[in-house]
């Protein structure tokens, strides 16, 4: 199976890109490995590449008084990248680390701005990407903004549940806004409700 196969079944499944489209773009496609602990992209670098996850799992946090603070978990079928870094070719705020060993497939800015000249069918995949990353910023943010730390645990339970066996609890405390010891109260207590 080659390396792009993974991508191009998720791009023609879950977009109106055709196998033409595919194989304009596939010539711009890397294969990158990351051994679990590996850096995707670290603070202060500018983010050149959106990675496709084919394998493995990927948490994008930053520093706040030398605590890690998680924002995103992104696993199989997704992407990773700051978007924000990668379009306006600033330096990130963020590190994005492998959690397990992965496989992901690149591409750079140029890649797609020429996929987007080159076909309309990828201005509209592009147009879902960023409409994909404005609405999980929003949802992040909303979280914090009107649900407590239950709440929000009980909503990852609900719409996120696969984090739970994949991601440690320090991570998911972070990521949730609490401390671990905190986090664990709570799952004790709604464990026995």
């Amino acid at each position: 199976m080659s390396d792009f196969k993974i991508f191009k079944n998720w791009l023609t499944q879950v977009s109106f890109l055709t196998e033409k489209d595919c194989s304009l773009f596939e010539p711009f496609l890397k294969t990158k490995q990351l051994k679990a602990k590996d850096y995707f992209l670290t603070e202060g670098k500018i983010c050149h590449e959106i990675g496709f996850i084919n394998q493995g799992c990927f948490r994008t946090y930053y520093l706040a008084d030398g605590k890690e603070i998680n924002t995103h978990f992104a696993f199989e079928n997704e992407f990773v990248t700051d978007y924000d870094s990668f379009l306006q070719e600033k330096p990130s705020k963020y590190f994005i680390q492998a959690l397990e060993n992965a496989e992901i497939v690149t591409f750079n800015l140029p890649a797609l701005q020429n996929a987007y000249n080159q076909s309309q069918n990828w201005e509209r995949f592009g147009r879902m990407i960023a409409e994909q990353s404005y609405k999980l910023t929003t949802q992040r943010v909303e979280s914090f903004l009107f649900l407590d730390g239950e709440q929000r645990y009980l909503d990852l339970l609900k719409n996120q549940p696969h984090i739970l066996d994949r991601i440690p609890l320090y991570h998911i405390a972070s990521y949730l806004g609490l401390e671990r010891e905190s986090l664990s109260r709570l799952r004790k207590k709604i464990a026995g409700k």
